[in-house]
């Protein structure tokens, strides 16, 4: 592959002020409908970035679970890197890329646990091996081999084989409250349509960006 000449048109649509919701949340539900219904890979998959004590960058993709007027939430094994970023700087950032469709929408937030009982919840609804998944990973840590992670699933298979699994202690929900988006819609000649949403005293302040 040719990097430098890599490119093409992009020709799938556009993005006028007039056509888009004065809610950001409500605009974010529009576009992922849009792409369930275009049956895009992994409509809900955003990439999350966070900030480690040392100021360094991670990112990493993780699933949109509840989207309302409160915010975005995940999911995760609370001993993650991930986890241990927020823990020290709970500012983060999310992008979802619906790059068939030519979408883009980015998120600024501030990332906060979200209630034991919100978590239970959503955990009592996945899937028996997904729960088994949560407690056999000790997400982000070592290991030695592919069939040492199967060993711990399959004794976490034994060990719940009876019953309902119960929610680990260290797995649970982050949920970000938003403080700015900005929705991005790919145009000809790189002329892209770019529209940024922050708080105002009425709700949202809209400006279109240049590109």
């Amino acid at each position: 592959m040719k990097l430098d000449a890599e490119r093409r048109e992009y020709l799938k649509g556009d993005l006028r002020r007039k056509t888009l919701n004065d809610d950001p949340i409500e605009q974010l539900k529009r576009w992922l409908d849009e792409a369930g219904e275009m049956e895009q890979i992994d409509p809900t998959a955003m990439t999350l970035a966070t900030v480690d004590s040392e100021g360094q960058p991670s990112q990493r993709v993780v699933l949109l679970k509840k989207l309302d007027q409160d915010g975005l939430v995940f999911f995760t094994n609370l001993n993650s890197n991930k986890a241990q970023d927020i823990a020290v700087n709970n500012k983060v950032s999310a992008n979802f890329a619906w790059l068939p469709l030519e979408r883009q929408v980015k998120i600024k937030g501030v990332a906060s646990r979200i209630s034991h009982s919100e978590t239970l919840s959503y955990f009592l609804s996945r899937p028996k091996n997904s729960q088994l998944a949560a407690w056999a990973s000790n997400q982000s840590q070592p290991i030695s081999s592919r069939q040492f992670l199967m060993a711990a699933f399959d004794k976490m298979k034994q060990k719940f084989a009876e019953g309902e699994i119960p929610l680990p202690d260290f797995w649970g929900g982050y949920r970000i409250k938003p403080i700015a988006f900005e929705f991005w819609q790919g145009g000809s000649s790189r002329l892209h349509d770019r529209f940024e949403y922050t708080p105002s005293e009425f709700g949202w302040d809209i400006k279109r960006l240049a590109p």
